[in-house]
């Protein structure tokens, strides 16, 4: 960060996720190990070679919107509205005091409303194009989740919804981040969103070898870092932070929760599918993050890994942990808690900045469960199977995308 920049901190969060409505509880579910991983209960995935996700159970957007604008939007938008909801009651802002041209959204999505496109390409085929609500057509825009959230808040300061892949939520949080650097903004709603558990894509990504087959045992099918496995498994989810300029939080006297630090993004331009096999765009976006945060790989306390459980991406992310960090690597715990969220591609970014800021605030850190068997090939300190007391005043969330877009991102301790 440069002189002229302006410092952003982190003020507000929430989230929705498999283990949990709210933050709170999604935090208290990665302590304690737990897995929202379960069979598809949405429609029938007999014929499916992967039956399992890790769903968001018992939620009901009508606590959060009209009946109207539920049946109008999908539920990826669905979810970002209750996680920004909770993340604005949490950081005490009050949109009445504010100049709203200052006020943006930047809240990313990998896939959109794809249960809209699904649905209504069935109706199509089935009755025709006249079977089609027009009134659903916006719904199907990734850039409907934020127009819609500054819509029903009256932000008019930049609203955009990232794309890129896995790493979309950390892309959209360190975008808000440098927005206000800029001072396009104020404040920022940020962060990522996805729900996209449909047929289609259960079925294309299981054909693509990505996701584990243990259909039998959902509990314990994702398992990062671990020789045995297989494949990752699905999420959905959002999770959304209120970032400011610290002259603005401090003017309003708001309770601080962490400081940005800065972001790196590349590309590996290698293969759509498969990530660099040393890890070269994922090393690459880990160095750009430290150049940016101006900070040596000695103060990095956390990693919040990427950690799909496949066997290429595994490996890659830790050579190219290994490359930037060097030593200090084997002495940074690393764990991934998608065998408990799921891979919820646009959130999981944002989900991973999220175990930062609690890591700050309470001293603990999730584990990886599920790791039994360590890879050789993976033999950092993945933090197996119990939380664990450790102090964090820096921390660094990875989320490495198909096609090779990589995003790493520092979030620190706020001091004055």
């Amino acid at each position: 960060m440069t002189s002229t920049q302006r410092r952003v901190v982190i003020t507000g969060m929430g989230a929705v996720s498999g283990l949990g409505l709210d933050a709170p509880s999604t935090w208290e579910g990665l302590l304690a190990g737990r897995t929202g991983a379960g069979r598809i209960t949405d429609y029938d995935p007999s014929e499916l070679p992967t039956q399992i996700v890790v769903a968001v159970k018992g939620f009901d957007p009508r606590q959060y919107m009209d009946r109207r604008d539920v049946r109008r939007l999908g539920r990826v938008t669905h979810l970002a509205v209750a996680a920004v909801a909770e993340a604005l009651a949490d950081s005490g802002l009050d949109l009445e005091q504010e100049d709203r041209t200052l006020v943006g959204v930047e809240m990313g999505s990998a896939f959109g409303a794809l249960d809209f496109v699904e649905t209504q390409a069935c109706k199509i085929k089935e009755r025709g194009p006249r079977a089609i609500n027009p009134a659903k057509a916006p719904a199907v825009l990734i850039t409907t989740t934020p127009c819609y959230l500054g819509i029903r808040y009256g932000l008019q300061g930049p609203a955009n919804s990232p794309v890129a892949a896995c790493a979309t939520g950390v892309v959209s949080i360190g975008e808000a981040a440098r927005r206000i650097q800029r001072g396009e903004a104020d404040v920022m709603l940020a962060g990522g969103t996805d729900s996209y558990m449909t047929p289609l894509i259960m079925s294309a990504f299981s054909r693509l070898g990505a996701m584990s087959t243990r259909n039998d045992e959902p509990e314990t099918a994702c398992r990062p870092f671990d020789l045995t496995r297989d494949g990752m498994i699905m999420g959905e989810g959002a999770a959304a932070m209120v970032m400011e300029s610290l002259d603005h939080a401090l003017a309003r006297g708001a309770r601080i929760l962490a400081e940005f630090g800065g972001m790196g993004f590349t590309l590996d331009a290698y293969n759509m599918a498969a990530p660099h096999p040393e890890g070269d765009g994922a090393a690459r976006a880990m160095q750009r993050a430290l150049v940016a945060a101006d900070l040596s790989p000695a103060a990095i306390d956390y990693i919040s890994a990427h950690g799909t459980g496949t066997k290429l991406n595994d490996i890659a992310e830790t050579k190219a942990m290994k490359r930037v960090l060097g030593e200090r690597a084997y002495q940074i715990p690393a764990p991934s808690i998608k065998p408990m969220v799921g891979h919820a591609m646009g959130a999981s970014g944002a989900f991973g900045v999220l175990t930062i800021i609690k890591a700050i605030e309470t001293g603990w850190i999730p584990p990886t469960i599920n790791l039994h068997t360590p890879d050789p090939e993976c033999d950092l300190d993945y933090v197996p199977n119990q939380a664990r007391q450790h102090h964090v005043d820096v921390g660094m969330a990875n989320a490495f995308g198909f096609g090779g877009q990589n995003g790493s991102i520092i979030i620190k301790r706020y001091t004055p």
